[in-house]
């Protein structure tokens, strides 16, 4: 019998293939099946959350299945407070992709929307492996209808950037394959164990020295890469400007929660020497990419690469809240990823919105929005808010936890982090100012039409879960909370350094609550 984290990752899968034999005539049908399928892989995944036990640290609705067992490989699935969330994150938010593209993709809509389920299914097997072979299986599955999206559905320049992002993604992906195989081979030299079984690896304790380096450097790089932590960035601006909006959308929205959500699962647990080794490394590159990632986004003409270089900003702070191996540090930098994930999401597909009525993303070529387009204009303002970090909507609940980790590890660090904060309400504040205030600029835009319907449903589901984790954001961290601390126990247990005042950082009852 299929498990139910079985169901909701192949379900997109098996849709795309059901949908693979229905004509291409038939446009309605093919985008009407796509939100299905993606609506009832959300809707098969909500008991991943409400039946979760965010009280204990364990893998919960684990599956195991023989694979290739002469080489120690298995087809091992499971979440834990580490991944529940983004799981949760992906299913939610590719029903809103599709239903945003339902006129923006008019060349080979079934291509495309098969495309996007496939790589549904690729994120999410990502997300819920448990053996080191299947997670680089899908690791390489979604690359390759991620590079489709981008290079057919994508701008003038869509072949570069899928080229760039890649090449970017390949030679990551390739040294973390040799180090697997690396950590594979001495986990059975030393043991007589040989497997890629995640939970088995992990509860052995690495040797410190070069290999366990070399290993991390390897991993980190390809989740680097990914994240992206500056200066592994240059690929993503022009992959999200050249993609189309659902691309950009799932770009941030799921795809860079790989890096950040790798550092967590393999970095820490597998190398603890070499990630608190390398954790100042980390903290300059984090706090470098949140003031360079505001800065670059203050300047920038086009809405999309601004919104584009702010991801640079915000997972700067998720970078530095997982390297502080403190609880608030680490359970931030979790639910920044689904912050930044609800928000930039959100200012991506509200970008799109209005680039489809004037197919500009120019912000000099709007102005006066608020008279024309009131109602999205007052979303745009909540999302904008809620990226900058505004209490009472999503993301200050993250940062807000991600700097008081970090001003117990270092406080000159933490310090110029929180400028970050102040930059983003300059680049965004002022964007929304000259894109919806003041005098209507071009007579183009006195003919813009509202919100839809279809826009209205797209926007508010994304809205309501801004404001229901600024204002409840115990019902999301408490899934969290276990899962962190067994980390930084375990890391702190494993690592082989004389104090780790880092780690032993307590958590105070009560202060996730």
């Amino acid at each position: 019998m299929i498990g139910l984290v079985s169901a909701v990752v192949f379900l997109p899968a098996a849709g795309a293939l059901a949908l693979a034999l229905v004509p291409r005539e038939n446009d309605r049908l093919l985008r009407l099946g796509a939100f299905a399928v993606a609506l009832v892989t959300f809707v098969v995944s909500l008991p991943l959350y409400f039946r979760f036990d965010g009280g204990s640290a364990d893998y919960q609705f684990e599956e195991f299945a023989r694979w290739m067992p002469s080489f120690g490989i298995g087809y091992h699935v499971g979440v834990d407070g580490i991944s529940v969330l983004l799981v949760l994150l992906t299913t939610f938010l590719m029903p809103l992709t599709l239903l945003s593209a339902w006129h923006a993709i008019e060349d080979r809509p079934k291509e495309f929307v098969i495309t996007l389920l496939v790589l549904e299914t690729g994120m999410l097997g990502v997300f819920v492996s448990l053996d080191l072979f299947l997670f680089y299986v899908f690791w390489e599955a979604m690359l390759i209808p991620m590079y489709f999206i981008i290079g057919v559905w994508g701008g003038p320049a869509r072949i570069y950037a899928a080229i760039k992002f890649v090449l970017y993604t390949m030679v990551g992906s390739l040294l973390m394959l040799v180090a697997i195989l690396a950590l594979y081979s001495q986990h059975g030299l030393t043991t007589g164990t040989f497997t890629f079984d995640l939970p088995t690896v992990t509860r052995w304790v690495m040797p410190e020295g070069r290999a366990q380096t070399l290993m991390f450097l390897a991993f980190a790089l390809a989740f680097a890469i990914k994240v992206p932590l500056f200066p592994f960035h240059t690929w993503l601006p022009d992959a999200h400007v050249e993609a189309p909006t659902a691309g950009s959308v799932i770009l941030a929205g799921v795809l860079l929660k790989m890096g950040t959500y790798g550092f967590v699962r393999f970095c820490l647990p597998l190398f603890p020497d070499a990630s608190l080794a390398f954790g100042p490394l980390v903290w300059a590159l984090a706090v470098i990419g949140i003031v360079y990632g505001a800065w670059v986004s203050t300047v920038q003409p086009d809405l999309k690469k601004l919104v584009a270089y702010s991801s640079v900003s915000h997972l700067g702070f998720v970078m530095l809240g997982i390297f502080t191996f403190t609880a608030q540090g680490l359970v931030g930098g979790l639910i920044q990823m689904v912050n930044h994930g609800l928000s930039t999401g959100a200012l991506f597909l509200m970008v799109g919105m209005i680039y489809e009525r004037r197919h500009t993303r120019l912000i000099a070529d709007f102005g006066g929005l608020w008279q024309i387009m009131p109602a999205f204009s007052a979303l745009f303002l909540v999302v904008t808010l809620s990226s900058l970090g505004l209490p009472g909507l999503n993301g200050f609940v993250g940062e807000f936890l991600v700097l008081l980790g970090a001003f117990q590890v270092n406080r000159a660090v933490a310090a110029i982090a929180t400028t970050g904060i102040i930059f983003a309400a300059v680049y965004l504040l002022w964007m929304y100012q000259r894109v919806i205030f003041g005098e209507v600029t071009h007579e183009e835009n006195r003919r813009l039409a509202d919100l839809t319907p279809r826009e209205w449903a797209v926007l508010v589901p994304v809205l309501v879960f801004i404001v229901w984790i600024g204002v409840y954001p115990v019902a999301f961290t408490g899934k969290t909370r276990a899962a962190v601390e067994a980390l930084i126990a375990e890391v702190e247990t494993k690592a082989r350094v004389t104090a780790l005042p880092v780690a032993r950082a307590s958590l105070p009852s009560g202060m996730l609550d």
